[in-house]
């Protein structure tokens, strides 16, 4: 079995932004990770008062588990440092219940449908105890180095 790296190994991100918990599972074509909804988790902080995760998180878990696919494949393949990558936007996203339930155990599924040197699209899901409770599509979009520069340093030329 190929070594799992851990969420913040894979991602640019730091506390209390790092939302996943726990990289279960890499391969291919698709990223499967966990994090639970409660008091002790990485989800504390954005928690309602009645414990529940608001369901626009989705789009950021559903991110991230893609930021974990695409960094977990750098580094197997040599490519050093992690990179930031955009979302470029979510098609058919939808969390039925408006809300992550407290005491869940969140599965993040995401899936390749596609990719090219710089964009892909990832079939997504959220589900907990096998029932789904959010899903949607996720487009992303890698910049370049000079891209990223002029994004955060506008009027400076790389």
């Amino acid at each position: 079995m190929t070594h799992l790296l851990t969420p913040g190994e894979c991602l640019p991100h730091d506390a209390p932004m790092l939302l996943l918990e726990e990289v279960v599972d890499v391969t291919d074509e698709s990223a499967h990770c966990r994090v639970s909804v409660n008091n002790q988790s990485v989800l504390a902080p954005f928690l309602d008062a009645q414990g529940a995760l608001p369901g626009w998180y989705a789009l950021e878990l559903m991110a991230q588990t893609v930021g974990v696919w695409s960094g977990w494949h750098r580094h197997h393949r040599g490519q050093g440092s992690i990179t930031l990558g955009m979302v470029l936007g979510a098609r058919e996203l939808v969390c039925a219940a408006g809300a992550f339930p407290a005491n869940a155990k969140l599965d993040i599924q995401v899936n390749l449908l596609m990719q090219d040197d710089r964009f892909g699209s990832f079939d997504c899901t959220i589900s907990a105890g096998g029932e789904p409770l959010a899903t949607g599509r996720v487009n992303t979009f890698q910049p370049t180095e000079d891209e990223l520069a002029t994004l955060f340093n506008p009027g400076v030329t790389p």
